[in-house]
Parts: structure tokens; C-alpha cells; sequence
């Protein structure tokens, strides 16, 4: 027996049945009536007194506590620890492959985790892999599961899917097991359109963007024809496993080979040529990671913004490749090179405008596999997109600060209004600048490398920048975008930085 711990027993038993019953009264006590009314109060003195050692007994007959007893939450073991770190990381290498930026695989993982009921978890992300370690306390050993991200892949419809499956998770309404279910039949499944779909989704860009940079009808037919062509042949090619900058290179020179071919026969003339091939620039330049890589840069991934300007740096000098060699080609057969120029911008133009920015972007999310309300909530983003555009070119600012205002008003609407209406912000801010990308500012400055190079690279350099400020700007959107989604003006809320997949709140961490 411990040494605090109380004796049981017969007169135990007694004591503690008798203890709130009245005090017998003494023989020959008083029996006055002022003798009896001082009993009774001394009799409720001592009933009172006896109910207070009952609610609290003395310290010494407290009993003792055990020394191996645990403190905290119970720890799960380890087979449950080893599913949901599977799951979780399985769930993050969808998003990592559908362009989700660092910070919004990290939030959703750590998520995911506490909504399972794990202890802290610390996540790592780098462009090719996640990593995530869950520590157990100081008495059992922390787990560790890893993933590498093997392969890119625009299909929004995938990501979309995969958001609602992460908003059951967090909200309690899915158990592990059943997750798992629905992310393999996810992963599973197949697009939601046949690939002939994305195809004419990809020329039907080529076909708005022409209009966009002051095309006709038919110089717009040609520009949808050739891209179709070009991600027909690109189809082929990833058959064969060839690498994407190969890829690129191919589609550089099909381009540029398709206009010279079409304009030496006469079916469009000379000074349009440039707007075709300006058309399946911006079309073969869609789809790259800038707005991932500039929110890892700006949220403090560094590693992971590093790879995808890599990624994003080498798929355009693949371009970039392919165009200066068919333009050396065309100058060394005597084709007669035509000078691109900037078409003037007029206010007449503006309903083209804002027509085309919308039917760019519907047919981006469109050849992104982005199903119905996806697509029309895009169709929103790029025709503000390109109103904005609009308005602040023709109010004389300049193409880099047009881009960032136009961005920055695409990513704020995209962040209040993409989640109330179910649809992933990512796909809304990719979609909506893709009308805004510099097709025809870079292949004005690949004319100058390939037929003059006696000329600055300035116009080149403006290509870059104006990328960067359209991504920069969305991210900023985003961002602003937070509060006014929240409540109406409610700033004192934290913020959890741009978000444009996953959910917003990490939940709180068990440390």
C-alpha cells in the first residue's frame, strides 16, 4: 500500500456514512428552549464543517500520482503516422505537379496532418520532392516520409478535385481511409475532355490573341491552324519521351516556318506574318511556372522559386532557340524579313479588347482540362485583365506598369470571388494573364538578335520584365485579396500570405 493512499474497511465504511449525520445530543444537556436553539446552530456549524472535509479531504490522504503516467495527447502509432504522411504527401505532389507554389503545399500538408490528429509536423519543400518529419515527444522516435514530384502536368480539373477532397479532410467530414479512396480515383482518373478538345482550346488562344495584337479574322485562322499543329506535333514528341526544351525548340521553328511558308503564298500578307508567329509564341510561353516561381521567392522558398526559374528560364531559351533559327534559315534562303512593329492602340479598340482577353482565357482553361465553371470564371478574369490593360494604356503608362495594374486587379477579384464560387485562385490568376503575355514583345526582340544584332536587346529585356510584373502582380492580388475575403475590411486578422491553392487557414500547430 502507498504511503498517501487511504485504508479501506468495515469502520471506514461507518466513519463515511456517518460523517453527515447530526451529532447525538449529550446526556443531560439543556433543554430550554435557549439551550436548544444554541444546539442547533452548534449542530449546523458541524454539519457545515463535516460537508467541507468531504469536497476537500486533507492533503495527506490525497492519493499519490502514478510517475509513469503520460502527459499530452495519446500518440497514434506508427502505421497510423505512416498512412497519413502518405496521404498527405500524396496530396501535396498534385499540387507541386499542377504549378501549386511552395507555401500552399506546406499550409494544406500541415492541414491535412492535424486534421488527422498527428503531433507536429515539419515540412520541407524543394521543386522535385517533399519531405515531411512528424515528431513524437521526446520518448518515441520522429517519422520521416518523403515523395519526389516526377512529372508536370496542366490538368486543373485534377487540382480542382483534389482542394475539395483537402476542404473534407480539414472540416472533419472524411475519414483517412476514404481520403485515400478518393485521391486514387483522382489521380485515376481520366480528363474530362478528349485531347482533340484541348487542341482547338490551345488555336482558339492563337485565334484571340491575334485579335488582341490587332489581327484580322483570317490572319486569325492562320495563327489557330499553326498552333494546332504545333501542339499536335508536341503530342507526338512527348510520345518518344523527348524533353521539353527539344520540344520547345520544335515548336519555335514550326511557327516560325508555318508564317513564312503561308505569307510567301500569298494567303496572308507579308506584315501579318509577324502577328502569327507572335500568336504561337504566346501560346507556347503560356502554361510556364512565373506565377509559382515568383510566390516562392516572395513567401521565402528560395530553393524551390530557384527551380522553377530554371525550368521557366530553359523552356523559353528553348524558344528562343527555335525562332532565331528559323529566322537565320529564312534570312540565309533570301526570304525577305519583315520588321515587327507595335500596332497603335486607340479607344475604338477596347471592346476588342476586353472580347479577346476573355476568349483567350476560357480557351487557356479550357486546354488546361478546367471544367465548365472554371472556365467561365476565367473568361471573367481575362476580360477585366485586359479591360484594365486597356484603360492604363491608353491613359500613357507604360507596357510593365499596365501589366502589374491589370495583374494585380486579375489576382485581387481572383482571390474574393474564385473560392466563394468553388473554383482553385491558381486556375482563375494563371488564366486570366495569359491574354497579357508578351508574345509580341519577345519576338521583337528575337528579330533584333537573329536579323540585327547590331541593335541593344532592350525590347527583349521589356518582354521579361513585363513576366514578371504580370506574375508579381497576381501574387500581390492575392494577397490584398485576403482581408476583404474574410469579412469586409477585417486587417487585424492575420494574414497567411498568397495563397492560390489549398486552404487558407493551416489550423494550429501541436507543438
Amino acid at each position: 500500500m502507498k504511503i498517501n493512499q487511504r485504508a479501506k474497511g468495515p469502520a471506514n465504511k461507518r466513519r463515511a456514512w456517518r460523517i453527515l449525520e447530526a451529532p447525538e445530543e449529550k446526556p443531560g444537556a439543556d433543554k430550554s428552549p435557549a439551550g436548544r436553539k444554541s444546539r442547533e446552530k452548534h449542530r449546523g456549524h458541524e454539519l457545515r464543517r463535516r460537508a467541507w472535509h468531504i469536497l476537500e479531504a486533507p492533503t495527506g490522504e490525497q492519493p499519490v500520482v502514478e510517475s509513469d503516467a503520460l502527459h499530452g495527447p495519446a500518440l497514434p502509432d506508427d502505421s497510423t503516422v505512416n498512412f497519413v504522411l502518405d496521404l498527405a504527401l500524396r496530396i501535396g505532389e498534385v499540387q507541386m505537379s499542377s504549378g501549386a507554389g511552395a507555401s500552399d503545399v506546406t499550409a494544406t500538408i500541415i492541414a491535412i496532418t492535424n486534421a488527422l490528429g498527428l503531433p507536429h509536423c515539419e515540412v520541407d519543400v524543394i521543386f522535385t520532392s517533399i519531405t515531411v518529419t512528424c515528431h513524437r515527444g521526446t520518448d518515441m522516435n520522429p517519422v520521416s516520409a518523403l515523395r519526389v514530384v516526377r512529372s508536370r502536368s496542366l490538368d486543373y480539373s485534377r487540382l480542382s478535385d483534389t482542394e475539395l477532397l483537402v476542404r473534407q479532410i480539414t472540416r472533419g467530414n472524411i475519414s483517412a481511409e476514404e481520403a485515400y479512396t478518393e485521391l486514387q480515383r483522382i489521380t485515376r482518373a481520366e480528363h474530362p475532355y478528349p485531347r482533340w478538345v484541348a487542341t482547338l482550346a490551345w488555336g482558339g488562344l492563337a485565334f484571340f490573341i491575334t485579335l488582341l495584337i490587332g489581327g484580322t479574322i483570317d490572319v486569325a485562322l492562320v495563327a489557330l491552324v499553326i498552333s494546332a499543329v504545333i501542339d499536335r506535333i508536341g503530342r507526338v514528341l512527348n510520345r518518344y519521351a523527348l524533353p521539353f526544351f527539344f520540344q520547345q525548340v520544335v515548336g519555335g521553328v514550326v511557327a516560325m516556318v508555318s508564317a513564312l511558308a503561308i505569307s510567301s503564298s500569298g494567303l496572308i500578307t507579308e506584315d501579318k506574318r509577324t502577328l502569327v508567329v507572335a500568336a504561337a509564341i504566346t501560346v507556347l510561353l503560356s502554361g510556364l511556372s512565373t506565377v509559382s516561381a515568383v510566390q516562392d521567392a516572395i513567401t521565402g522558398y528560395n530553393v524551390t522559386a530557384a527551380g522553377r526559374t530554371m525550368e521557366t528560364a530553359l523552356m523559353s531559351a528553348g524558344l528562343i532557340a527555335g525562332v532565331v533559327l528559323a529566322l537565320k534559315i529564312a534570312v540565309k534562303l533570301g526570304l525577305p524579313p519583315t520588321t515587327p512593329e507595335v500596332p497603335p492602340y486607340s479607344p475604338q479598340l477596347l471592346p476588342v479588347t476586353i472580347i479577346g482577353g476573355a476568349g483567350a482565357a476560357a480557351c487557356f482553361a479550357l486546354a488546361s482540362y478546367s471544367r465548365l465553371r472554371a472556365t467561365l470564371v476565367s473568361c471573367a478574369a481575362g476580360a477585366i485583365g485586359a479591360a484594365a490593360y486597356g484603360l492604363l494604356i491608353l491613359g500613357d503608362f507604360e507596357a510593365v506598369a499596365a501589366s502589374a495594374g491589370a495583374a494585380t486587379l486579375v489576382g485581387f477579384c481572383g482571390g474574393v470571388l474564385a473560392r466563394r464560387l468553388r473554383v482553385t485562385p491558381l486556375v482563375v490568376a494563371v488564366s486570366g494573364i495569359t491574354p497579357l503575355l508578351p508574345g509580341l514583345s519577345t519576338y521583337r526582340g528575337l528579330y533584333n538578335l537573329a536579323v540585327d544584332p547590331s541593335t541593344n536587346i532592350s525590347t527583349l529585356m521589356t518582354a521579361i520584365a513585363v513576366g514578371l510584373a504580370l506574375a508579381a502582380g497576381v501574387v500581390l492580388g492575392e494577397y490584398l485579396a485576403q482581408p476583404v475575403r474574410t469579412g469586409l475590411g477585417r486587417l487585424e486578422r492575420k494574414l497567411a500570405g498568397p495563397r492560390m491553392a489549398g486552404p487558407l487557414d493551416q489550423g494550429r500547430r501541436v507543438d
